[in-house]
């Protein structure tokens, strides 16, 4: 099942990331500082599509639960 925005967020700060800046109010960039590894995250009320919703653990390195 997809994610919405504010649960991908939630799952990439239990794995260390940080909010670094928004961009506006359609876009979060959070950061590792661990791994030196930074992903956006479109914020806005729909779920995040599947391609987009892999994409962004694919960058982050994480295996969707």
């Amino acid at each position: 099942m997809p994610m919405k925005p504010r649960q991908m967020v939630k799952l990439l700060k239990e794995h260390g990331f940080i909010e670094k800046s928004q961009n506006g109010s359609s876009h979060l960039k959070l950061y590792n500082t661990q791994s030196n590894i930074t992903v956006m995250v479109p914020i806005h009320a729909k779920e995040l599509g599947k391609g987009l919703e892999r994409a962004i653990l694919r960058e982050a390195n994480i295996e969707k639960p």
